[in-house]
């Protein structure tokens, strides 16, 4: 079903490549990773449709389209109901060099309107990529629907000469945030350990990797992803989101 019979243009190979990866997890009734690769796949096919010229190949992407939408529309509709029953179980694997695993893609469907305020506890707030890689995070909390005032952050500090670059960020985080309606809270411990992420409609989220579950590129910054452990709860029906 992957081999769309498109060109061999870098947005094509990547759309190709996405869709085959969904398809063998769908295949392993590995359905909410399936699901996360579809979405992916499907942006990239309408991304290659909008540059097409040629009639008879739109067409034939048209109908890809519609059938890589109808299969995940069923996918989403199967974890829907799994929620509804109280037996919400789900399991990711974050392949070495993966795509398509953005915090959006993560997080957006436990992100509705009633969330309003969110705690986040993650020793490793420090580094530049770190600042970066929360200030990502802080930038989807406050797009619709969320409608986030508050956000909590309890980490430690950075010793030695890079403790001034760490306060400076977090307080440029915390301005741009305040500009925005949203009050950043920040509290420091020394014995912080585990990763964790709670936002008041009840789900809690813990993260082997915390926010830094991205691999560092050699120069600049690389969306490629590592391997991290990461785990969802709710306060009445438990979930369970596990990369490894």
């Amino acid at each position: 079903m992957a081999r769309c019979g498109l060109g061999q243009d870098p947005e094509s190979a990547a759309a190709v490549a996405v869709l085959k990866r969904a398809v063998e997890l769908d295949s392993e009734s590995r359905y909410p990773q399936a699901l996360v690769c579809y979405q992916e796949g499907i942006d990239l096919l309408l991304q290659v449709l909008k540059g097409t010229k040629d009639d008879t190949k739109k067409c034939h992407l048209r109908k890809k389209i519609s059938g890589y939408m109808d299969r995940a529309e069923n996918i989403k509709k199967y974890l829907d109901q799994e929620k509804e029953d109280g037996k919400y179980h789900k399991q990711i694997k974050i392949e070495e060099n993966a795509t398509g695993f953005s915090y959006e893609s993560l997080f957006q469907e436990y992100l509705n309107e009633t969330v309003t305020e969110v705690w986040i506890e993650d020793p490793y707030i420090r580094h530049t990529h770190q600042l970066y890689n929360f200030l990502r995070f802080c930038e989807m909390l406050i797009k619709k629907p969320c409608k986030v005032k508050t956000i909590h952050l309890l980490t430690s500090l950075d010793e030695g000469s890079r403790r001034e670059q760490q306060s400076s960020g977090l307080r440029e985080i915390k301005e741009s945030l305040r500009k925005h309606g949203v009050l950043l809270e920040l509290e420091y411990s020394s014995s912080i350990h585990d990763r964790e992420i709670r936002f008041n409609n009840g789900w809690m989220i813990k993260i082997g990797r915390g926010l830094d579950y991205f691999k560092k590129a050699q120069v600049g910054y690389s969306l490629m992803s590592e391997y991290v452990a990461l785990f969802l709860y709710h306060f009445n029906k438990m979930a369970l989101v596990l990369f490894c």
